[in-house]
């Protein structure tokens, strides 16, 4: 699913225009940044958790030459998903099969 298929999801469950459910998604979006940038942590009861995750500078290897590099810092996001949502998934998937 991508961004425009979950705009149209969002707009015939909650029988609204594509433009109000495109602002929704954007106003989600856009909350969930700020809350990380923050907060460093964004929780969703039900659904999981994103944090703001900092990577130190490390030394890597490139792929094509061998020869060492130097990967710089930097800050990431990941997601955890809740209890709730790993047990949906397991179940459909279940079914699925």
């Amino acid at each position: 699913m991508n961004k425009s298929d979950l705009i149209d999801s969002v707009a015939s469950q909650l029988e609204t225009s594509k433009a109000d459910a495109g602002r929704a998604i954007e106003a989600v979006i856009a909350s969930i940044s700020q809350g990380l940038q923050e907060e460093q942590k964004v929780a969703i009861s039900g659904f999981g958790t994103f944090t703001k995750k900092h990577r130190a500078a490390r030394t890597g290897m490139n792929p094509a030459t061998k020869q060492p590099i130097q990967i710089a810092e930097s800050t990431t996001c990941s997601f955890k998903p809740s209890q709730q949502l790993k047990e949906t998934l397991h179940t459909n998937g279940l079914q699925n099969a």
